[in-house]
């Protein structure tokens, strides 16, 4: 099974001239390796950058084997409309990019986004052939009071919901269709999980979204929280995790090009 690792930039770089040394630094790197080492063939790259650099970021990758997400899409309308502020799934497809990032913790948190959000969010993303990166995950209290998987079924039953309301969708949701576990009290926080702690919850996920989805096999989950370069390894290791969703570390090439290599060697 392929493995992923995504760079979500957030609110980063600020600048074209930081977004470009970047890019630079990466392509440098991946393009070396295209002749003699395929990244497709074990570990697929995805960058997500905001909104303001999406097009120059997709144009400057197209052609390379690093792919170009979306941090996210309007609720309102899949292309156009009187919504000031937001950028539909449409214009993020024209401006290059080929997946989106839908229900990241931070958008949960403070753009109040709902179940039945995030039900039209991915009903956008998909009626423009747009792949999701579909973020889960708890919070510390939550984790306290020992609510993980019980706060994942709840999330995860907009997808219920969404395949019961669209089952067209279910024979291309494999392809489609990208889990990321983020326990939010380890975003950014330093804090991590035992591997087999984010081990068993991949494997209630990928259980979980069998039950509902039966022609899913095994669907790809990736880890994310203060993943870096000294830690990929031991969550690259175990079978359950198929790749990782990267914050902070990203905005470096070294840092998020060694995770990519921990799950290459994996996976190869």
């Amino acid at each position: 099974m392929q493995a992923w690792v995504i760079g979500n930039w957030k609110q980063n770089p600020a600048t074209n001239h930081d977004v470009n040394a970047l890019l630079n630094d990466l392509l440098a790197v991946t393009d070396a390796q295209a002749d003699t080492t395929p990244a497709t063939s074990r570990c697929q790259l995805m960058v997500a950058p905001s909104y303001i650099h999406l097009a120059a970021v997709s144009a400057r990758l197209k052609g390379s084997t690093i792919q170009c997400a979306a941090q996210d899409i309007s609720q309102h309308s899949a292309s156009t409309g009187a919504y000031t502020g937001d950028c539909s799934a449409q214009q993020v497809a024209d401006a290059g990019a080929t997946w989106t990032i839908l229900g990241h913790s931070e958008r949960r948190q403070y753009h109040k986004e709902s179940h039945d959000t995030l039900i039209k969010k991915l009903t956008h993303a998909f009626a423009q052939n747009l792949g999701v990166v579909f973020c889960i995950g708890e919070t510390q209290t939550q984790y306290d009071d020992q609510q993980t998987l019980n706060v994942i079924n709840d999330q995860l039953s907009v997808l219920k919901d969404l395949l019961t309301q669209q089952p067209e969708l279910l024979s291309s949701l494999s392809e489609r269709l990208i889990v990321a576990y983020e326990p939010v009290w380890a975003i950014g926080t330093g804090k991590v999980p035992t591997v087999e702690e984010v081990s068993k919850t991949h494997q209630y996920i990928k259980q979980t979204i069998a039950s509902f989805a039966k022609t899913v096999d095994n669907m790809t989950v990736l880890y994310g929280g203060s993943v870096n370069a000294s830690n990929a390894d031991s969550f690259a290791a175990d079978a359950m995790i198929d790749g990782a969703l990267v914050g902070g570390a990203s905005l470096k090439a070294e840092s998020f090009l060694a995770i990519a290599n921990a799950f290459s060697q994996t996976h190869a």
